[in-house]
């Protein structure tokens, strides 16, 4: 493995490392049926607002050229899978699931995260490596299939939200990816949410609270804002573009058992010896995957 590559897998895991807390952070926040707290649609788009701004700062300080005519799309697209999309698919979801049996969702996200990648970039990766990456999906949906305690998996209403955030996420992650290769990762998830502020922002001063909330749900929604909105991107898109977002995109095997992880102190949850089986058996494929090769195409 060349050295960018083992750089962009170690930035991408510190992304997946932010992100895994975005599913427990944002439980914390939104509440549950029985006790509600922030809206989805507020901590959705009110943690864009939040994001942007700090972003017209950073871009302001860096002096960041304006993207150039043929970037305007991509950033567009990028937008619509992670400003949009995504934030607002799980904020919904998550008052009505807890926050492991959303953090299983996530296992498909690197496999329709690497088929994006694959497409935009015109990579051919090895036969060995969807091997893998098809291991390591079918490991996270067996663990769900043994979660559920049934002969299929537990669906939910807020499942279908959930699967919809996974595809937003794995084009704006691809696309994103794209634009890192000639702008800096850190302009492009800031662009991305400047110019999605004119929608953001109305939307969330209308739906902002107007009751007292929990100290947890305030601190939730501050890390998603700042953290899952923004920091986790700037090592996520670097190490994208350095790595490869076809093989990158495998280190999100272990984002599930992260968040799971974090569940448990934050949310109270559980973790046993089967979560824990599963976690290094997923860690393994991942290890394996990252030496298989994965080709341009010609």
């Amino acid at each position: 493995m060349k050295p960018h590559e083992a750089k962009g897998l170690w930035l991408g895991a510190l992304g997946v490392t932010i992100f895994a807390l975005t599913l427990p952070m944002t439980r914390l926040a939104v509440g549950t049926p029985e006790a509600p707290q922030m809206s989805g649609v507020f901590i959705a788009l009110g943690r864009a607002v939040v994001a942007a701004v700090l972003s017209a700062f950073f871009l302001l300080a860096t002096r960041a050229p304006l993207p150039r005519r043929e970037d305007w799309l991509p950033l567009a697209i990028t937008s619509a899978g992670v400003v949009f999309g995504f934030p607002l698919l799980t904020s919904v979801a998550m008052r009505y699931v807890e926050a492991v049996h959303a953090s299983v969702i996530v296992g498909v996200l690197p496999l329709a995260t690497a088929a994006v990648g694959a497409w935009l970039h015109r990579q051919r990766p090895s036969a060995g490596f969807w091997a893998c990456a098809a291991a390591g999906s079918a490991l996270v949906i067996g663990f769900a299939v043994l979660r559920s305690g049934r002969a299929g998996l537990s669906i939910q209403p807020a499942d279908a939200l959930l699967l919809g955030a996974m595809a937003c996420a794995a084009v704006g992650y691809g696309w994103g990816a794209r634009l890192s290769q000639r702008m800096r990762a850190e302009h492009v998830i800031c662009w991305a949410l400047v110019i999605a502020l004119p929608l953001t922002a109305p939307v969330a001063l209308v739906t902002r609270p107007e009751t007292s909330l929990q100290a947890t749900a305030w601190w939730g929604f501050a890390y998603v804002a700042v953290f899952s909105m923004w920091l986790g991107f700037f090592a996520w898109y670097r190490g994208l573009a350095l790595g490869g977002t076809v093989r990158v995109s495998q280190v999100q095997l272990i984002q599930p058992f992260l968040g799971m992880l974090f569940a448990v102190p934050l949310l109270g949850e559980t973790l046993d010896a089967l979560t824990l089986g599963f976690a290094v058996a997923v860690i393994a494929v991942v290890f394996i995957g990252k030496k298989m090769p994965v080709r341009a195409l010609t």
